[in-house]
C-alpha cells in the first residue's frame, strides 16, 4: 500500500511540472490547462474529419483515403496481434486510438503554426508537449491492462505478484506502478526535447540547419507514437497471459 500511495503521489506531483508559461482556464474549483485542451480538440477534429471523409463512400476496391485508412487499420491490427496474441480483437480500437492521437499530436507540433496564435499567457504547442497529457494517456493504459487481466483471470490475476516467490511481492507491485511513469516521461521528454532543439537551432541558424532537424523530428515523433502503442499492447498482453 505504501508503494501504491507513493506512486500515485509521484504521478500527482509530476502533473504540476511546467516548462515555460501556460494559459489556464478556471472551471469551478479546478485550474485547467486551456492551451492543452485547445490543441487536443484540434487533433481530435482532424482525426474525426479524416475518418469521416475516408468512410463517407466506402468502395469494395478501396482507393485514395479509404485505402490509406485501411492500411493504417491493418498496421494497428498487426501490432495488436503481435503483442497481445489471438485475443487482440477487442483491443484494436483502444490501441489504434492511442496510436493515432499521439501520432497526430506529435506531428501537429512540427507541422501546424501554433506560434502565430497569440494567447494572454503562454503559447500553443502539441498536446503531447505537456506532461499532463502524457500522464493521462499512461494512466489510461494502466487501467486498460488491469482491466484486461481481471476480466480474464478474475482475482487470481493478483497471484502474479507472488511469482515466482512471495519475496518479490514489493518489486512486482512497484513494476506495475512504475510503468505509467516510464510511458509518460518517455513521450513527454522526447517531444519536448525535439521542439526545444528546433527552437534553439532556428534562433542560431535560421535558414539552414532547422529543416533537416524538423524532418528528423517528424520521423522520431512517429516512432514515439509507435513505441507508446506497442508498449501499451505489450502490457495488456502480459496481464492476460501472465508472461509475454
Amino acid at each position: 500500500m505504501n508503494v501504491l500511495s507513493c506512486s500515485i503521489n509521484t504521478l500527482y506531483d509530476i502533473s504540476g511540472v511546467e516548462v515555460g508559461q501556460h494559459f489556464y482556464w478556471q472551471i469551478g474549483g479546478f485550474q485547467v490547462h486551456g492551451q492543452v485542451l485547445i490543441t487536443s480538440w484540434v487533433v481530435i477534429a482532424i482525426l474525426l474529419g479524416s475518418a469521416t471523409i475516408a468512410v463517407r463512400n466506402p468502395q469494395i476496391i478501396p482507393t485514395g483515403s479509404q485505402n490509406f485508412f485501411e492500411y493504417v487499420l491493418e498496421f494497428i491490427r498487426d501490432v495488436s496481434k503481435t503483442q497481445i496474441g489471438e485475443e487482440y480483437g477487442p483491443w484494436v480500437p483502444f490501441i489504434g486510438t492511442l496510436f493515432l492521437f499521439i501520432f497526430v499530436s506529435n506531428w501537429s507540433g512540427a507541422l501546424l503554426p501554433w506560434k502565430i496564435i497569440e494567447l494572454p499567457h503562454g503559447e500553443l504547442a502539441a498536446p503531447t508537449n505537456d506532461i499532463n497529457t502524457t500522464v493521462a494517456l499512461a494512466l489510461l493504459t494502466s487501467v486498460a491492462y488491469f482491466y484486461a487481466g481481471l476480466s480474464k483471470k478474475g482475482l487470481s490475476y493478483f497471484g502474479k505478484y507472488i511469482q515466482p516467490t512471495p519475496i518479490l511481492l514489493p518489486i512486482n507491485i512497484l513494476e506495475d506502478f512504475t510503468k505509467p511513469l516510464s510511458l509518460s516521461f518517455r513521450l513527454f521528454g522526447n517531444i519536448l526535447a525535439d521542439e526545444l532543439v528546433v527552437v534553439v537551432l532556428v534562433s542560431l541558424v535560421p535558414s539552414v540547419i532547422p529543416i533537416p532537424v524538423m524532418f528528423l523530428g517528424l520521423f522520431t515523433s512517429g516512432i514515439q507514437a509507435l513505441i507508446f502503442a506497442t508498449l501499451a499492447a505489450a502490457y495488456i498482453g502480459e496481464s492476460m497471459e501472465g508472461h509475454h
